[in-house]
């Protein structure tokens, strides 16, 4: 997921895109454990996408409390 498209996401939708990226997240790395992934990198990858949603989320939030 792009910035751009981060930023275009209302607050609800933004929690909701970092639940699901944390249960996919989760999910992938158990697999990952019990047999290999197709494509390691992808974990990678999600785990990135979750941190700019956080950080775009940090962001709404400073913004609101100023």
């Amino acid at each position: 997921m792009k910035n751009k498209e981060i930023v275009g996401l209302s607050d609800q939708e933004l929690v909701e895109k970092i639940k699901e990226g944390k249960a996919g997240l989760n999910k992938m790395t158990l697999n990952h454990a019990v047999s290999p992934v197709e494509n390691p990198a992808q974990i990678r990858l999600n785990r990135r996408n979750i941190a700019r949603l956080k950080t775009e989320e940090n962001k709404r939030k400073k913004a609101s409390n100023k």
